[in-house]
């Protein structure tokens, strides 16, 4: 885990900037992983002191995004889920888009859980499976949830739900919801255009608030532990998609210092904000992407 010279470097920069991480619009690899991948909305950042009176409020989940065809269970990425026959024998013949998910603060667990080839009943059992859009449907956003509501009923399996949208009065109001949910473990708040007809690609129509800001980088280096991390990982070295490197120290957890993410990793972190040099203030790691 010692810092890697700048001879070993070369070839996995070349990797870099062929696989997008420096341009990751032009990336041939993004382009080979996305192939199948389903389409999907995508969220930006909510903008400091925009109104939320035409939107519908839920909490932002720490879980594993998951799309059901009608017929399958599938990543992101389009890759299948391995869900035992009995989770899924009772979901709607139609599209349904959310998140697996466990709880709050149990990402890590429920990621291990997801990505068995062989499904463990008893994990599965801790697991649902949330639901916030239906790809493809007709009406507002408001409508389709009450679709999805009327859908979810008919199946009438208690790992299935809607998750709860609701509606927030002022910013006020919904800087108050934000702190509950941050306060009782949760990461945030997503808000949905009630009157957005169903689309995909990233969209401010779909917009995330969080107390800190996120974001990926690249792992391109490992430095070696000192004093209590002796013979453990101290830090990642990761670079931001334009090129900027920094250290990324904390919120690693035991397990991670131990088995450190592989170079080459693309991993998330949260921040507070940006530095006059553009580099990120008071950075925590926060997990491996979920590249699925």
């Amino acid at each position: 885990m010692m810092p890697i010279r700048l001879p070993a470097l070369r070839p996995l920069l070349a990797l870099l900037l062929l696989c997008g991480a420096l341009h990751p619009a032009t990336s041939a690899c993004a382009a080979r992983h996305d192939a199948g991948a389903p389409p999907l909305l995508l969220a930006q950042t909510w903008p400091e002191g925009h109104d939320p009176a035409g939107y519908l409020v839920s909490e932002k989940l720490d879980g594993v995004r998951a799309y059901w065809d009608g017929k399958t269970l599938a990543f992101r990425s389009g890759r299948p889920i391995h869900a035992p026959a009995w989770f899924t024998a009772q979901l709607p013949a139609h599209a349904l888009d959310g998140e697996l998910w466990m709880g709050r603060r149990s990402f890590e667990q429920l990621s291990a859980a997801v990505r068995r080839q062989e499904p463990l009943d008893a994990e599965w059992k801790s697991i649902s499976y949330q639901v916030y859009e239906l790809p493809g449907g007709a009406g507002s956003f408001s409508e389709r949830i009450a679709a999805m509501q009327d859908s979810v009923a008919q199946a009438g399996v208690p790992w299935l739900r809607v998750l709860p949208q609701v509606r927030v009065a002022d910013r006020a109001a919904l800087q108050l919801k934000l702190a509950q949910v941050v306060r009782d473990g949760g990461e945030g708040l997503m808000l949905h255009r009630a009157d957005a007809a169903w689309q995909t690609g990233r969209s401010d129509v779909l917009l995330k608030l969080k107390p800190q800001q996120d974001a990926e980088a690249v792992v391109v280096a490992h430095e070696a532990g000192r004093g209590k991390y002796q013979g453990l990982l101290g830090a990642l070295v990761v670079m931001t998609p334009d090129g900027r490197r920094f250290r990324l120290g904390t919120g690693l957890s035991d397990a991670a210092r131990r088995t450190p993410p592989a170079i080459g990793a693309t991993v998330t972190y949260r921040y507070r904000d940006l530095t006059a040099a553009g580099l990120p203030r008071f950075a925590s790691f926060l997990r491996v992407r979920d590249s699925e």
